[in-house]
Parts: C-alpha cells; sequence; structure tokens
C-alpha cells in the first residue's frame, strides 16, 4: 500500500524509466563492426530491456487506474461543498486561471492614452474598478492555494493497493 501522493509522485517516475527504457532499447538494437568482425554482445539483449519496458509500462497503466479511482472515489470539503479530488483539481485550475485573469485586469489603468489619429485622440478606458480586480485576484489566489493544501493533505490520506518496492 501506498499513498495517492506517493503514487502520483511514483507516475512521474514510472514515465521517466519508460522512456529510459525505450532509449536503451534503441542503443542496445544495432552496433556498429567491421565487415568480417563479430558484434559485441551488449550487456542486455533488445528481448531483455523489452521485457522489463513491458512491466514497467503495465505498472504505469495500473497505478494511472489507481490514482483514478481514488480522484473519483474520495472527497474533501471546501467552502462548505463536498467534492471528489478530481472535482477538486479542476476547481484549484480553475481558480488559478480565474486569478490569473483577474490579476491583469487589476494591474491595468482606468484610463490610459492609446494613441493619435490626427486631431483625434484616443483612450483605453477600463470598464470596471482595476482595484476591485487585484482585490479579488489575491482572494482567488488565497483560495486555491487553500485548496491544493487540502487536497495534498488528502492525498497523504488515501491509500492505494500497489507495490512500489520495484522502483523505491
Amino acid at each position: 500500500m501506498i499513498s495517492l501522493a506517493e503514487a502520483i509522485k511514483l507516475k512521474s517516475i514510472l514515465k521517466q524509466k519508460i522512456s529510459e527504457l525505450s532509449m536503451e532499447i534503441s542503443t542496445v538494437a544495432y552496433t556498429v563492426v567491421e565487415k568480417g568482425e563479430e558484434p559485441k554482445t551488449p550487456s542486455r539483449t533488445i528481448q531483455q530491456v523489452e521485457a522489463d519496458l513491458a512491466v514497467v509500462r503495465k505498472d504505469a497503466r495500473t497505478l494511472d487506474r489507481l490514482i483514478y479511482r481514488a480522484n473519483i472515489d474520495n472527497f474533501i470539503e471546501f467552502n462548505g461543498e463536498k467534492l471528489a479530488i478530481v472535482e477538486a483539481i479542476e476547481l484549484a485550475t480553475q481558480l488559478r486561471a480565474e486569478a490569473g485573469q483577474a490579476k491583469a485586469f487589476g494591474m491595468s489603468e482606468k484610463e490610459s492614452y492609446m494613441h493619435s489619429m490626427g486631431e483625434t485622440i484616443l483612450y483605453n478606458v477600463a470598464l470596471f474598478e482595476p482595484e476591485e480586480y487585484r482585490v479579488r485576484a489575491i482572494k482567488l489566489e488565497k483560495q486555491a492555494h487553500r485548496l491544493s493544501n487540502i487536497i495534498n493533505a488528502k492525498n497523504y490520506q488515501v491509500q492505494i493497493d500497489f507495490d512500489d518496492s520495484m522502483y523505491f
């Protein structure tokens, strides 16, 4: 058994391991020799590396399934609402996006000179209060951070039935 947080880290490790084994296959698949010379046998054959890669790929698929299931079956409480972890992750993403947009609006000026065309002077006028959006961005970022902390704490509580001894 491992925690959901450990499973998420392991998923990244498995992705890296798959990449490394894929490169190793390319390395052991070919060798350059002079005509008439016998090729040197690598320490591992292409078949051995392919077998290792198949095991890691299967583990990656299994781990993905277990992570997805845990993210659907487990819930957190946020702002008085019960959310599946998968929904909470999406909400945190949306809060960060909304905060980014509010921050951009909050940094703008209420009215700014654009340019002149002959005797016509053009201004860009905000149809909102930039200060309100600056304050809103701060509030949204705090919510996103708080939600991420709740998700992270839950990820350490949830246990997944996966044997990670091959990788740790």
